[in-house]
């Protein structure tokens, strides 16, 4: 899908992103000890939370058929990859799944945690941490932090508790004022991205990029890859090998880059970029 038909109503883009569901089946690995046959679970997972974060209504479902002895931490695997629950779902789903057939299908664990692959999540109050850091991240490259430290406490809980019980416009009252900028300076004062590639052992490519260039022309998506993944685009009468996607879609490498930062980046402020090869027929 093309970016294009968008750019008509902002607003509605922000709905439209925050409202981004993914229909998913969880399933118990079969090595887990169940006292009976464990039926798999259907949810619509929000595209922009945490895995930790939703699946609660999971666990409860799935400890009905087992042994309190048998219970260690939860924790989610596709097809032999665990998940990493501190990526949003959104981006787990497009760098790992995102050409399979839906219902994404996740495999749920309670023993055998992966610590080599996974952090541990004992709570919610864990989750939140990560996102407010992630949130005070994204302000520091924006305003230099100047806006999340005029916030006060009970403002970066409303950020929080408006990802937690899903509340768009809770969110968005305190979240428009991390998206402002003087109007003279044409945007941020740097771009917050996380480019993630499937081909790639590091985890994602983060650095340095302004909205706009020195000589005050306006930074776009194709900018931004140009510099950061070339190989991400293709030469010239060559097929294209990879597609460049965010929340499931693929913008226009014309778009600005600021307009994006603006209107597709994740709750927690960053653009979240996956880089996925092009699909064979």
């Amino acid at each position: 899908m093309i970016l294009e038909t968008f750019m008509a109503d902002d607003k509605d883009v922000l709905r439209d992103v925050w409202f981004g569901r993914i229909p998913t089946s969880f399933t118990l690995n079969q090595d887990e000890v169940t006292e009976r046959e464990a039926e798999p679970y259907y949810l619509l997972l929000p595209r922009v939370s945490y895995l930790t974060l939703v699946t609660d209504k999971v666990k409860k479902h799935f400890l009905k058929v087992m042994r309190a002895e048998d219970v260690e931490e939860m924790w989610f695997e596709y097809e032999g990859t665990p998940l990493k629950w501190h990526y949003p779902i959104g981006v787990l789903f497009d760098l790992h799944a995102s050409n399979t057939v839906l219902p994404w299908s996740i495999t749920v664990h309670f023993k055998n945690f992966p610590d080599s692959d996974l952090l541990h999540c004992p709570s919610s109050s864990v989750v939140e941490a990560h996102f407010m850091s992630s949130i005070k991240e994204a302000d520091a490259l924006k305003h230099k932090s100047q806006v999340v430290n005029d916030m006060q406490k009970k403002d970066h809980k409303q950020l929080w508790m408006g990802l937690q019980n899903d509340k768009f416009d809770q969110f968005w009252a305190m979240n428009r004022k991390l998206m402002e900028y003087p109007t003279e300076e044409g945007g941020f004062r740097y771009i917050p991205f996380r480019i993630y590639q499937t081909m790639s052992d590091r985890p994602f490519i983060q650095r340095l990029f302004r909205p706009v260039s020195p000589e005050g022309n306006v930074h776009t998506l194709g900018d931004l890859m140009k510099e950061m993944d070339p190989a991400a685009l293709p030469n010239d009468g060559e097929p294209k090998r990879y597609q460049v996607v965010i929340h499931g879609i693929e913008p226009l490498l014309e778009t600005p880059l600021q307009w994006l930062s603006e209107h597709l980046s994740h709750p927690d402020n960053f653009l979240h970029i996956c880089v996925i090869p092009t699909p064979t027929d």
